[in-house]
């Protein structure tokens, strides 16, 4: 079972091509030809939940002048510079000098190989993709602007092109909701965790998301007027979803209870009342409340409804941590998950470490069905009730970190390991063994030595290349830690 998105994925990505005007006198038919394979283009782009907006041929300067506040006004996430053959720079540096945009060249010449034997001018003006590609980045380096990535292969039927196109798709998603989020900010640091600290301006100037500040009160006020009907049918979505076994070695760890189960149903309809009341793209959170107050009640069961929002593609972190909130709104754009983890015991004899925390959870990427416990209590945290226990799927994992180095300013701290299958212990948290090379001793004392944040989000597959390019975008120093291989 999956839980379905609350908003589809969506981006907004331009298409321009460039070219030489003296060519199309020259050659008869060349410019059609081109502005075909641009309609290729165009087309593989379609199927990954994108809009595509097309600007036409920049084959001269005055062009790319009065085209360029056509692009301002489209709102775009990423440019694509479709390289159709060659074309001057000064096609090029008005649109690096003007947009404040990410801009990525593509390359993708019609023929593998050239026809030699019926070689022509034509032929190979339809295949020089990538002639002026060392023009336009060195004229971007020039400009003092990040020098473009470039997608480089052939027009059909070559999957590495093709796969690079739909990473860039899944990055403009990233860059899309990242500078429209609306990321909620509920309560306080947990008492003396200095790393928790974050600045709202500079999230705001790094990422472009705005910082709801949020008060528990009113997640309070839709826990007290949730019908009735909504909290039978949230129990039935929460026992169709999660299994319930007995208990296990933890003495604090007890079969779910049928009063956790309809506190937990009951604040996961609130807390979804609320998100769509402050119309909230995630949530940082941590209160305590007064002991015994109906207060704390609400605070602390926030569990298993921030669970099922994280699945659906909205982040949730407690402990305040809005920084984590952000790498998990990034992992799941991406669509390989995004759990709140942290570091737990070293397991030495199977040389591996236990990454997980006591929610939120992106129980989408499970290995198998979650499992709901009830505890006595939450340890390090007031409060009490029903806790979320899952490892994710076995395989290739990625792990995000975003801290703060002593400027100010935001830095990722990545790496890549396996998800290996392994017992974990029974108190209702996330824990999933995972294994880092060289070994799990000189990995964790590499990854300390980055001076990361202590949380992270924990996503599948080997990802670091592509968090790396969405930080080179953002302007973010990224630190890559751990390497299994190229995504």
């Amino acid at each position: 079972m999956r839980i379905p998105r609350r908003k589809p994925l969506t981006a907004r990505i331009g298409v321009v091509a460039v070219g030489h005007h003296t060519y199309w006198q020259q050659f008869p038919g060349l410019l059609e030809e081109l502005m075909a394979k641009v309609t290729v283009l165009e087309r593989k782009l379609q199927p990954h939940q994108v809009t595509v907006l097309s600007f036409g041929m920049l084959d001269r300067a005055q062009v790319s002048y009065e085209t360029v506040p056509r692009i301002r006004a489209a709102d775009l996430d990423l440019l694509l510079v479709d390289m159709v053959t060659y074309a001057t720079s000064s096609t090029f540096g008005v649109l690096l000098r003007e947009l404040n945009l990410p801009v990525v060249l593509v390359a993708l010449q019609p023929l593998s190989a050239m026809d030699y034997a019926r070689g022509s001018t034509y032929m190979q003006l339809c295949n020089d993709d990538l002639c002026s590609v060392p023009e336009f980045t060195g004229v971007a380096l020039r400009l003092g602007k990040r020098i473009p990535d470039l997608v480089l292969g052939v027009l059909e039927g070559d999957p590495a092109a093709d796969a690079e196109l739909g990473r860039w798709c899944r990055i403009a998603h990233v860059l899309h909701d990242l500078r429209r989020a609306r990321l909620g900010h509920m309560g306080h640091v947990l008492e003396s965790m200095l790393d928790m600290h974050t600045d709202p301006t500079g999230l705001t100037r790094t990422f472009g998301a705005h910082v709801v500040q949020c008060e528990a009160e009113e997640l309070l006020a839709h826990y007290r007027t949730a019908a009735t009907s909504d909290i039978d049918a949230k129990r039935q979505q929460i026992l169709s979803f999660f299994t319930t076994p007995e208990p296990g070695s933890d003495p604090i760890a007890v079969r779910l209870t049928d009063q956790d189960l309809e506190t937990a149903a009951r604040v996961a309809v609130a807390l979804e009342a609320f998100v769509d009341d402050r119309d909230l793209d995630g949530l940082a959170y941590y209160y305590e409340g007064e002991a015994g107050s109906e207060l704390r009640t609400v605070v602390s069961n926030l569990i298993v409804g921030n669970s099922l929002l994280c699945a659906a593609g909205f982040p949730m972190c407690g402990e305040f941590d809005i920084k984590t909130c952000v790498a998990m709104l990034i992992m799941d754009r991406l669509e390989i998950g995004g759990s709140f983890a942290e570091f737990h015991p070293v397991d030495f004899e199977r040389d591996s470490v236990l990454v997980g925390h006591d929610g939120p959870h992106h129980i989408n990427i499970a290995a198998d069905q979650p499992v709901l416990r009830s505890l006595k209590q939450y340890h390090g945290k007031p409060g009490a009730g029903a806790s979320v226990e899952f490892r994710i799927k076995e395989g290739p994992i990625t792990m995000l970190s975003i801290g703060v180095n002593e400027h100010g300013q935001f830095r990722f701290v990545v790496a890549e390991g396996e998800s290996i299958r392994g017992p974990i212990p029974p108190t209702g948290n996330t824990n999933t063994h995972v294994r880092f090379r060289p070994d799990v001793r000189t990995f964790l004392q590499r990854w300390v030595a980055a001076g990361p944040t202590h949380h992270f989000a924990l996503g599948i597959g080997h990802h670091a290349d592509t968090l790396a390019r969405i930080g080179s975008l953002l302007d973010v120093e990224t630190l890559v830690i751990a390497r299994d291989s190229q995504d």
